[in-house]
C-alpha cells in the first residue's frame, strides 16, 4: 500500500509544483529533493507489501514511511492554502513578514528538511534490514502499471460452470413440492464453506425463467454477520417494492404477510451466520402453502437445521474437478480468446496454478481474473505460481493465498481503489459512481496520456472487476455495470490491509479515510483530524440520521479531499451545517445526493474552488445553482440530474472547459437569466450530457447546432419529462447530435415520429439506443438508412411505447450488429421475439438464436 501512497503523493506534488503557489515554489527545493528521494525508492516499494508480512522490521519502517509521506503531503497542503491567502488577502509586502506568515515559513521548512532526511535514511538503511544490497534507481512506468488493454468488462460474470447439476437439483426439489401440494413452506439449505458457490447456486436458481414464472413474489435478503430483525423485514418489503422506513417490527410483518397472502413465494436467505429467535418469528407471520419455499446458504449445517431444513433437503457443493476448474480458469484468464488457451508453453503452468485452487471457484476466479491482466510470457506466469506456491506455505486457505496474491500483484494505482471497499458493510450494494468520483478526488486514478480523469476512473473500476475483486450486482442493458458489492471473503482481506496501512480501521483510531452511517461516534472525528475522506456508506434503501455534534465536526477535518453526505438527513440545519463544509478548501469531491431539504448552496461554499466533483442529484427542493459555480475551474462533473424544481444552471456555465460530464442540464426559456443550451458548444472536452428539455423556447434556431460539434460526446441522454407545446418537437428534430456518439437515450420523446437525425447516416457510430416512454409511433423513413448504410447498433432497450409499431424482420435487416435487445411494455410489438412483450417482456441475445 505503501507503494500507491508514495505514488498518489508524487501525482499531486507534480501538479502543485506545476500551480507555482508563492509558498510551495518557496520550498520547490526541498520538495524536489524529497521528490528525488522517493521516486529511487518506488521499485522497491512495488514488493514491499510481500516483503512486509514476513518481516516485522520492514513493517514497521513501512509504517513509519507512510506517516512521513501522509505528513509531507498535509505540509504541501498548509502551502497551497497559505499561498491562496495571500492571493486573497494580501496588502503588500507587510503581509509577508508578518509574524504567522515567518513562523509558518519556518517551521514547514524545518519539518520538510527532517522528513526528507527521514525518509533518506530509510533509503540508505533497508538493505541491512532485508540482508543483502538493494539497487535503488529511478521508477519506470511498465506495461503493468499502466492501464488496462481494456475500457470494459471482458469477463462475463454470468457465467457458470460445473454446477448446472446443483441447480437442477434444487429446482426439482422446488418443483416436486408444488405438485404435492403441501402446507408447509419448503425450506432448502445450500451449506459449504466460504468460496465454494453457495451463493452462485441460489443466484443461477433465483434468476432461471422458469423460477420467474413459477412464483408470483421473489425476494433476496442478504442477511450477514451484522444484521437486525428490523432490518431483514425491511429488506423483504422492498424486494416488495414497500419501501418502509417508520414502521415497528409487528407493523413490517404485517405488511410481509398482506403481501404474501394467496401467492406463491420464494426467499432466498443469503450468507446467514447465526439463528437466535429472528427467523422463528419472521416464519411464524408469513402464509403457509401454495409451494411456497425458502433457500438458506449458510456455512454453518446447524444453522440451516434450526430454520426448518430437513436433512433430505440439504444441499453440499462439491469442489469443482479438475476438468470443470480448468475450464473456470480459461473463461477469465483467456477470455480475449474466447476462452480457449492458444499459448502452448501457458497450458501447464496454468494447470500448476489452478491445481493450488482445490477446486474452489472464488480462489480460482480471483487467480484467473489476475492472469487476464499480465502478459502472456512464461516467465511472467512461471514468477506468479511461484509466488503462490509461497503464499500456500504461508497460509494453508487457498482462497486467501489466492485473493492476498491478488492483491500483491495489483498496479500501485488500484491498491488505493481496492482499499476504499473496506468502508462499506458487510454485503452493502455499491453504486460505481459514487467510488469512481471519490478515487477522482483523491487522486487514486492515474491521469496518463492526456486522457480524461471519468474515463481514467471507469478504467480502474473496469480492472478491478476484471480481476474478479469486486462482484457485479446490476448492469445497464448495455452491459454497462452500475452497482457491485464484494464477497465477504475478499472484504476480510480488504479490512485487513486497510488496518495495516490506517487507510481504515474498525475502531476508527487514527486512520485517514472513515465512512458515514448511523452508528458514527463523535470521537471518531475529534480522532482522525487528518481525514482524506468522509462518504456515506449507506445500504440500499437506508438512510443516515446524522447528529449535530457529529455534523459539526466535518468542517474540522481540514485537510479532507472528499466528501460525500447523500442519503442523509441532519439535525442540525443544512444551510448551518454548509456553512462549516464551506472551510474544506481542499475539497475536490462534494456530493450532496439526496439530502433534504436543499433547497440552495450557500456563499460559504464560494471557496471550494479545487472541487472537481459536484453532485446534487436527487435534490428535489432545490431550486437554484448560485453564480460563483461558474468560477470552479477544475470541475469536471457536475450532476443535477432529478432536481425537480431546479428551472435553470447559472449563466457562464461554458466557461467550465474541463467539464467532462454534466447531467440534469435544463436550459433556460430567457435570454437574461440562466444559462442557454448554446453556451454547452464551449464545453469541448464533454463526455457525458444529460438534456432535460421542456419548452421550444428553451432552444433558438441558432443554437440547434450547440452540441454537434462536441467531438468528446460518447453518451447523451435527453429527457423530455413533462414537455409543453409542439414547437419543442421542431426543434429537437434539428438538434443533431454529434457524429461519434456512443450511445443515446431518449425518454418521453414528444412526437409521433422520431427525428431525422436518428438514422445511420447521421450516427455512424452509435452502438447503444434506448428510447423509452413518450408518443412514438413510428420510426421516420430516413431511419432505416439506405442499401449501403446500416446501422452499426449492438445494444437496443424499447420500454413503455405502447403506440410504437415496428416489424422485426426490417428491424434485423437494418441493425445487422444487434447483439442484445430489451423490450418492455410495448404491446404493438408483436412480430418481436420476446414473451410478454407488452407487459414484463423481457430480454433477447442473438447467441440464443444460434
Amino acid at each position: 500500500m505503501v507503494d500507491a501512497i508514495v505514488s498518489v503523493f508524487l501525482e499531486k506534488l507534480l501538479n502543485t509544483l506545476a500551480e507555482e503557489g508563492r509558498y510551495v515554489t518557496k520550498f520547490r527545493d526541498q520538495f524536489e529533493k524529497l521528490q528525488t528521494e522517493l521516486q529511487l525508492m518506488q521499485c522497491f516499494l512495488k514488493d514491499a507489501d510481500r516483503l512486509k508480512r514476513k518481516n516485522h522490521t520492514i513493517r514497521k519502517i513501512l509504517a513509519d514511511l507512510r506517516e512521513l509521506i501522509y505528513e509531507a503531503e498535509d505540509i504541501l497542503a498548509d502551502c497551497q492554502l497559505q499561498s491562496r491567502e495571500d492571493n486573497q488577502f494580501s496588502q503588500g509586502w507587510l503581509t509577508c513578514i508578518s509574524p504567522p506568515k515567518l513562523h509558518f515559513k519556518y517551521q514547514s521548512g524545518k519539518r520538510l528538511k527532517e522528513i526528507t532526511e527521514k525518509i533518506t535514511y530509510i533509503k540508505q538503511n533497508i538493505s541491512s534490514f532485508l540482508g543483502g544490497p538493494l539497487l535503488f534507481q529511478p521508477y519506470v512506468i511498465n506495461a503493468q502499471d499502466q492501464m488496462p488493454r481494456w475500457s470494459s468488462q471482458v469477463y462475463d460474470h454470468t457465467q457458470v460452470v460445473g454446477l448446472e447439476a446443483d441447480t437442477q437439483k434444487i429446482k426439482d426439489w422446488i418443483f416436486e413440492a408444488a405438485r404435492e401440494g403441501g402446507q408447509d413452506i419448503l425450506a432448502i439449505g445450500v451449506v459449504g464453506m466460504g468460496g465454494l458457490g453457495k451463493t452462485t447456486i441460489a443466484q443461477k436458481v433465483f434468476n432461471e425463467r422458469e423460477i420467474e414464472q413459477h412464483f408470483d413474489r421473489r425476494m433476496w435478503v442478504s442477511v450477514s454477520q451484522t444484521f437486525s430483525e428490523e432490518q431483514i423485514m425491511r429488506s423483504m418489503l422492498r424486494n416488495l417494492g414497500d419501501a418502509s422506513v417508520g414502521d415497528d417490527r409487528n407493523e413490517l410483518l404485517k405488511k410481509i404477510n398482506q403481501y404474501l397472502l394467496g401467492k406463491r413465494y420464494l426467499i432466498v436467505m443469503d450468507d446467514v451466520w447465526n439463528e437466535d429467535v429472528w427467523w422463528q418469528r419472521i416464519c411464524e407471520g408469513l402464509p403457509k402453502g401454495n409451494g411456497s419455499c425458502i433457500i438458506i446458504t449458510t456455512r454453518f449445517e446447524k444453522v440451516s437445521r434450526k430454520m426448518g431444513v430437513k436433512e433430505v433437503r440439504i444441499h453440499r457443493p462439491k469442489f469443482l474437478n479438475k476438468y470443470y476448474s480448468w475450464l473456470l480458469f480459461r473463461k477469465i484468464a483467456f477470455t480475449t480468446s474466447g476462452g480457449e488457451c492458444i499459448y502452448p508453453d501457458l497450458e501447464d503452468v496454468g494447470k500448476e496454478i489452478v491445481e493450488k485452487c482445490k477446486g474452489l471457484p472464488l480462489a480460482i476466479k480471483a487467480v484467473g481474473g489476475m492472469m487476464l491482466c499480465k502478459a502472456t510470457y512464461y516467465h511472467e506466469w512461471r514468477r506468479i505460481a511461484d509466488h503462490f506456491r509461497d503464499e500456500l506455505a504461508e497460509n494453508d486457505n487457498s482462497v486467501m493465498a489466492s485473493l492476498q496474491l491478488s492483491y500483491d500483484e495489483l498496479p500501485s494505482y488500484l491498491k488505493s481503489c481496492f482499499l476504499s471497499f473496506s468502508l462499506y458493510p458487510e454485503d452493502c450494494v455499491i453504486t460505481k459512481e459514487q467510488v469512481v468520483h471519490w478515487w477522482i478526488g483523491e487522486g487514486f486514478a492515474p491521469l496518463r496520456s492526456g486522457r480524461s480523469s471519468t474515463a481514467v476512473g471507469e478504467d480502474c473500476f473496469t480492472g478491478l472487476t476484471n480481476r474478479c475483486l469486486i462482484e457485479v450486482v446490476d448492469k445497464t442493458y448495455n452491459g454497462t455495470i452500475s452497482t457491485c458489492k464484494m464477497h465477504d471473503m475478499v472484504r476480510d482481506l480488504v479490512l485487513k490491509i486497510a488496518e495495516d496501512d490506517a487507510f481504515y480501521k474498525t475502531n476508527s483510531i487514527n486512520c485517514r479515510h472513515l465512512g458515514i452511517n448511523n452508528n458514527m461516534d463523535r470521537k471518531q472525528l475529534t480522532t482522525n483530524q487528518k481525514l482524506r475522506g468522509l462518504v456515506s456508506t449507506t445500504k440500499v434503501g437506508e438512510v443516515n440520521k446524522i447528529e449535530s455534534s457529529i455534523a459539526k465536526k466535518f468542517g474540522e477535518c481540514r485537510y479532507l479531499r472528499v466528501l460525500d453526505i447523500s442519503k442523509s438527513i441532519f439535525e442540525l440545519p443544512l444551510t448551518s451545517l454548509l456553512y462549516h463544509i464551506g472551510s474544506l478548501q481542499l475539497l475536490t469531491y462534494l456530493s450532496l445526493s439526496n439530502t433534504h431539504p436543499l433547497i440552495e448552496l450557500p456563499a460559504s461554499l464560494e471557496k471550494l474552488t479545487d472541487l472537481q466533483i459536484l453532485d446534487v442529484s436527487y435534490c428535489q427542493n432545490l431550486k437554484s445553482l448560485p453564480h460563483y459555480l461558474i468560477r470552479f475551474k477544475k470541475l469536471k462533473v457536475l450532476d443535477v440530474s432529478h432536481c425537480g424544481s431546479l428551472e435553470y444552471l447559472p449563466k457562464g456555465l461554458g466557461r467550465l472547459s474541463n467539464l467532462e460530464a454534466l447531467l440534469g442540464f435544463r436550459p433556460t426559456r430567457s435570454s437574461n437569466h440562466g444559462c442557454r443550451i448554446g453556451e454547452l458548444r464551449n464545453l469541448t472536452r464533454l463526455r457525458m450530457l444529460g438534456l432535460h428539455l421542456t419548452h421550444g423556447d428553451e432552444v433558438e434556431d441558432s443554437e440547434v447546432n450547440a452540441i454537434v460539434n462536441l467531438q468528446d460526446l460518447e453518451n447523451l441522454s435527453i429527457s423530455c419529462f413533462d414537455s409543453h407545446g409542439s414547437d419543442l418537437i421542431s426543434k429537437l428534430d434539428k438538434l443533431c447530435p454529434p457524429q461519434q456518439l456512443h450511445d443515446l437515450s431518449l425518454k418521453f420523446y414528444p412526437g409521433k415520429v422520431s427525428p431525422t437525425w436518428l438514422n445511420p447516416m447521421a450516427l455512424p457510430m452509435l452502438k447503444y439506443l434506448s428510447i423509452s416512454s413518450g408518443n412514438l409511433a413510428n420510426m421516420h423513413q430516413i431511419f432505416w438508412g439506405d442499401n449501403s448504410v446500416v446501422w452499426k447498433v449492438e445494444g437496443l432497450m424499447l420500454e413503455s411505447l405502447s403506440d410504437l409499431e415496428l416489424q422485426w424482420p426490417m428491424l434485423q435487416q437494418v441493425m445487422q450488429s444487434l447483439g442484445i435487445m430489451n423490450v418492455s411494455w410495448c404491446p404493438e410489438l408483436v412480430s418481436f421475439p420476446i414473451d410478454d412483450i407488452g407487459f414484463r417482456g423481457g430480454v433477447w441475445i442473438k447467441e440464443d438464436q444460434s
